[in-house]
């Protein structure tokens, strides 16, 4: 079995648990998918204050909604799909607010790894020569991805640093697998594009 099966296998005997009204259940699951819920929703949302504020969210709307689960889905895609909505609420919430963005290309993809999201999109790139990625390159990355629409900035995300395959994409996003590769495409095309001619 699969370290992903055993993990859902895991999240589902944590739901059954819920479910059967073991309130500690929930707080397994809060202690297992709160770090990773809070590094994507802070990717999306660039604000350490307002991805706290969303991934509480997250977690008290599965808690209300978990009685209701039917497990058509993993646990996990579940919840990602719940923290990705709220975040996107969010954002345009903002975005209509005309709210400063900013974007850190030195924060770590991950936490389980101290690789920058700037490595991330220089290996995208396929820098010739493997060469350090500058402070310039990095510099038209953040520019790059500020420019990009929203549904082009968040399946870069999803992809680039969730390292999620386009099946849990398509799940999240509620799009078929088919429109989560083109939109990948339109995203990456939209970014070398939105960096300039010389990014190849």
């Amino acid at each position: 079995m699969s370290t992903k099966a055993q993990d859902v296998a895991f999240d589902q005997l944590l739901v059954d648990r819920f479910k059967s009204g073991d309130a500690s259940a929930f707080d397994e699951m809060v202690s297992r998918y709160w770090a990773r819920i809070y590094a994507m929703v802070h990717q999306l949302l660039r604000n350490p204050q307002d991805a706290e504020e969303v991934t509480q969210d997250a977690f008290i709307r599965a808690h209300r909604g978990l009685v209701n689960f039917r497990g058509e889905s993993a646990f996990s895609t579940w919840l990602y799909q719940i923290a990705t909505n709220l975040a996107r609420n969010r954002y345009w919430y903002w975005w209509r607010r005309k709210r400063d963005k900013t974007v850190s290309f030195d924060q770590p993809v991950g936490d389980d790894t101290t690789m920058p999201l700037s490595e991330v999109f220089a290996a995208e790139a396929a820098a010739p020569d493997d060469e350090a990625v500058t402070q310039e390159f990095v510099d038209r990355i953040a520019f790059g991805m500020e420019k990009l629409n929203a549904k082009h900035r968040e399946i870069l995300i999803l992809r680039n640093m969730k390292n999620l395959s386009y099946e849990e994409i398509a799940e999240i996003l509620r799009i078929s697998v088919g429109t989560v590769k083109s939109r990948i495409a339109r995203a990456r095309e939209s970014l070398r594009a939105k960096m300039g001619e010389d990014f190849k």
